[in-house]
């Protein structure tokens, strides 16, 4: 089992950080998603889409989680 609370696992640069984001809302990876975000803050067009994506995954936590996290302007 992955634990997703290590940050040393986590990469370190925004893109892959962005694109790991997005795999864990379409794989429904609720505490991977938790992990990402506390090291992302991305644009209000990025947060939009992944607001759009989680709503297409049909999973609600996963949806307010993406709508609570920080975004600059």
């Amino acid at each position: 089992m992955t634990d997703y609370n290590d940050n040393s696992k986590l990469k370190h640069d925004p893109e892959s950080n962005m694109q790991a984001l997005k795999t864990a809302i379409a794989d429904g990876k609720v505490q991977r998603i938790k992990a990402l975000l506390t090291n992302l803050l991305f644009d209000e067009i990025q947060k939009s889409y992944l607001i759009k994506l989680a709503e297409h995954s049909g999973n609600s936590e996963i949806t307010n989680l993406i709508k609570g996290a920080p975004a600059k302007p």
